[in-house]
């Protein structure tokens, strides 16, 4: 909260400076606040910390990008799209801490909230897949898989899709699994026979 009142501060005195600037003749200093402005008044709609773990991400640095999405204290006061992509990427890197039922809920509400590439939806819906396939749900696995290769247009996950795919056919799911997934779905379990 401090950290937005004092954005509101500067953004307000660069806003003065820029209108200072014109109107008082200085066309030079007042185009070079018009840019500053505008990166200030970016910085409301754009979280750092979101930014630099995206970037950590991609360079493929792990602990750094979950540190820096653990400081955004309140994502669902981030705008819609900014919203999914700390669930979408607190999923993907917290998997074995938060378990699969937790993973698959931030995974599916960051996809109906709507992420913004073709590419990131790919990898959400195979993440997805392998999730319901260890879960025991091998046809919806299949369907999250079909999605993942059509919006996968670069063919970046091509090896990993057919890899899931290998996996899906050859693999029988265990009675525990099948349980599992008749769990999370919501079924009520089958009365046992009395004796």
């Amino acid at each position: 909260m401090l950290g937005f009142i004092i954005r509101c501060i500067v953004s307000a005195f660069s806003l003065f400076l820029l209108v200072y600037s014109f109107a008082t003749g200085h066309w030079g200093w007042g185009i070079v606040m018009i840019f500053v402005t505008a990166l200030i008044i970016l910085s409301f709609f754009r979280n750092q910390y979101m930014i630099l773990a995206l970037n950590q991400m991609r360079v493929g640095n792990h602990e750094k990008a979950h540190a820096y999405l653990n400081k955004i204290s309140r994502p669902d006061l981030l705008p819609k799209k900014q919203h999914a992509y700390v669930l979408y990427l607190k999923a993907m890197l917290g998997t074995q801490e938060l378990g699969f039922a937790k993973t698959e809920q931030m995974l599916r509400q960051a996809i109906q909230m709507g992420l913004r590439t073709k590419q990131d939806n790919a990898v959400a819906r195979l993440h997805l897949s392998g999730i319901c396939a260890q879960t025991g749900r091998r046809q919806e696995a299949t369907t999250l898989l079909n999605e993942a290769k059509k919006m996968d247009e670069n063919g970046i996950l091509k090896d990993q899709i057919s890899m899931m795919k290998g996996q899906l056919s050859s693999a029988v799911p265990s009675k525990n699994q099948m349980r599992m997934a008749q769990m999370t779905k919501g079924r009520q379990k089958m009365p046992r026979a009395k004796k």
